[in-house]
């Protein structure tokens, strides 16, 4: 049987203007395939926008690196529902809705989570920004589109400085010290069971800690509090989804904040956890057991 791995364009290997964090892409597929082959399984990887795609040849389709949906939302929605129409789709399209806007942190604060303070700005210009540096008593934000991933977009701005021009629905948090000086923490759940964790640091004299930036990724073994803290998360779904990853920063007083759960097309990291590709797989193949095909 045949499994999609739904990637995009920009990250698929031999496509010109590859995004230059694409290797990420090709470590999973790397994690992927054997653990797949063992269980009788093959997983191939297909943009999301291919017009040729036949959705209804796969077993099963698993959103992973479709790393240009922020600029074609509607687009991205639509076809992920024809997929699910087709074939089981994880994770499922009425998760990725909900999850794609980032008012979803939202919903989780109500649930008991801790977020870093935010502000929310359907239009962000001089006048806006200004407020928000009065609401939260910072003098150092971060501006952050509200759809979006891996940093495209954002802005650190200090109080008073030019306000670069923001097309988008933005959020607003106060930039946090500790990100650079201790990192933001990233714990990788399967179908709800942890996997691995890891901190993610930035360059020196940079925030940022995406790999395209330059930032570099540490495995870690979670003390209890912060794994706890993490699972929380987790289990404020209402089901536990074939994957997510929880990200988090702490605050001065040692506690963590959340900052994303990120259940839409996250990079899982698998060179900091060796056990994912075996975990996806097997998480996999229960589901394909468990569950009717369309």
């Amino acid at each position: 049987m045949k499994i999609a791995y739904i990637a995009s364009q920009v990250t698929l290997p031999g496509t010109p203007g590859r995004r230059d964090d694409a290797f990420e892409h090709d470590y999973m597929m790397d994690a992927l395939r054997p653990a797949f082959e063992a269980r009788g399984l093959t997983i191939v990887d297909v943009a999301w926008d291919d017009p040729d795609a036949d959705w209804s040849s796969y077993g099963a389709a698993i959103i992973g690196t479709t790393w240009d949906y922020w600029d074609r939302q509607e687009e991205f929605l639509a076809t992920l529902d024809r997929i699910g129409k087709a074939t089981r789709l994880y994770n499922p399209v009425d998760l990725v809705r909900w999850n794609i806007h980032k008012t979803y942190l939202r919903d989780l604060e109500a649930r008991g989570a801790r977020l870093i303070p935010t502000v929310w700005l359907d239009k962000a210009d001089a006048a806006s920004a200004a407020g928000a540096f009065d609401t939260l008593q910072a003098d150092d934000l971060v501006f952050k589109r509200q759809v979006g991933a891996g940093a495209d977009g954002q802005h650190r701005l200090k109080r008073g400085e030019p306000v670069p021009d923001m097309p988008h629905a933005m959020m607003v948090q106060p930039f946090l010290p500790t990100i650079q000086s201790e990192g933001e923490y990233s714990f990788i759940f399967i179908g709800g069971e942890f996997c691995h964790a890891l901190v993610k640091r930035a360059v020196p004299g940079d925030y940022r800690i995406q790999s395209k930036y330059g930032g570099t990724e540490t495995p870690v073994d979670p003390p209890a509090d912060d794994l706890s803290e993490a699972s929380a998360i987790i289990a404020m779904l209402d089901e536990a989804p074939l994957y997510a990853r929880v990200d988090m920063v702490r605050r001065e007083d040692g506690r963590l904040l959340l900052m994303e759960l990120e259940a839409i097309e996250p990079y899982l990291y698998p060179v900091e956890g060796p056990r994912l590709g075996d975990m996806i797989a097997e998480a996999v193949r229960q589901r394909l057991e468990t569950t009717p095909a369309q």
